[in-house]
């Protein structure tokens, strides 16, 4: 059997690429995550509650009403761009704290790994653990790896979504974090 190597059809090939603009046709990403699966500005984040580096464990519920929270997630501890992020966080996390707000960085790494991580860099701010990945995998920043990309979530009092950075540099994670809480109007700490 021999198989023909030309193009399809241009009328085809039109209506495939209007069936997936349209959404008729849905294609998941090449990176294995659907864009209807991601959480976007305007929706309720996804519930959490994870044990961090300090040994704590931590309820997105507890904050509703209260703060805003930021979380960041990264790809894996000990790992060059991820200790470079949680070294800016550590070096300007005064700036941070400058606002009325939760700030935490999340992987799926096990508390015990990112306690060490913390540890290892003196962190002063909670990395929390999310080893089965369930949390993860809601933010829609799960890889088809197993590791979670390096976003960013911004959270506001009611609970939902104001931002999500997806080109988060790690050399400037902290000074980017302030200059998003400055343009979402987030309170300043008292």
């Amino acid at each position: 059997m021999m198989f023909s190597t030309r193009l399809l059809h241009p009328t085809i090939t039109l209506c495939c690429a209007a069936a997936v603009i349209t959404g008729w046709l849905a294609i998941p990403l090449a990176t294995g995550t659907r864009a209807a699966d991601v959480p976007e500005v305007g929706d309720v984040a996804p519930a959490f509650e994870l044990v961090a580096s300090d040994g704590q464990t931590y309820k997105l519920a507890d904050f509703k009403g209260k703060r805003a929270v930021v979380v960041a997630w990264f790809p894996k501890a000990f790992t060059g761009g991820c200790t470079m992020e949680c070294k800016s966080i550590t070096r300007d996390g005064g700036k941070i704290r400058d606002f009325d707000v939760a700030y935490f960085m999340a992987s799926v790494d096990t508390a015990k790994e990112n306690a060490a991580f913390a540890e290892s860099l003196g962190a002063d701010f909670p990395i929390l653990a999310d080893p089965d990945k369930k949390v993860a995998d809601a933010y829609g920043v799960l890889t088809p790896s197993g590791y979670a990309r390096r976003w960013t979530f911004y959270i506001g009092l009611d609970g939902r979504i104001q931002a999500v950075d997806k080109r988060v540099n790690p050399a400037t994670s902290a000074a980017d974090i302030v200059a998003k809480l400055e343009e979402l109007g987030v309170d300043r700490s008292k």
